[in-house]
């Protein structure tokens, strides 16, 4: 069971008519569309992060070793992937 803390969130009121709105359309209750848009925002904000670190990360390794594959190689093997093919990844060369 997961317990939870109530939060209290200040509205422009033209948003709040809008959620009014948007939560009867869709037979949902105000709070529930809060909730989900919180909990997307935050998911896709998490992802968004985990992807700057893996580009740093990149790009760190990168700067040390010089190893790549151009775009070329990397669109080629993309392709393949794309095709249903079950393609190595081209190796990396400095």
């Amino acid at each position: 069971m997961t317990t939870s803390t109530t939060t209290s969130l200040k509205l422009d009121p033209k948003i709040k008519t809008r959620l009014k709105k948007l939560a009867k359309a869709r037979q949902r209750s105000s709070h529930w569309l809060m909730r989900e848009a919180i909990e997307q925002y935050v998911s896709r904000e998490e992802q968004r992060e985990q992807f700057r670190r893996d580009a740093l990360a990149a790009w760190a390794e990168y700067q040390a070793t010089g190893q790549h594959v151009t775009a070329a190689e990397a669109d080629a093997w993309l392709a393949r992937l794309e095709a249903g093919e079950d393609a190595e990844p081209p190796p990396a060369h400095g």
